[in-house]
């Protein structure tokens, strides 16, 4: 379970990092921006994965080595 709760938070982070990125930078990369009902809500749907990736590892690493 503690490998699952990695794994998502780690997808989770990566797709955070890359929306951010793409509405910085204007690169397109990541998924949030393909997503079509998060029209104007890009920044917020990145902010809110990345805190998600973080408690997601908080998670795994509550759950010990099982």
């Amino acid at each position: 379970m503690k490998q699952v709760l990695e794994l998502i938070g780690f997808i989770a982070l990566v797709q955070g990092v890359l929306g951010l990125v793409h509405e910085f930078t204007r690169w397109h990369v990541g998924l949030v921006q393909r997503l079509g009902f998060l029209d104007g809500y890009e920044v917020y749907a990145s902010i809110t994965l990345v805190v998600l990736a973080f408690a997601l590892f908080a998670a795994a690493e509550s759950r010990g080595s099982g």
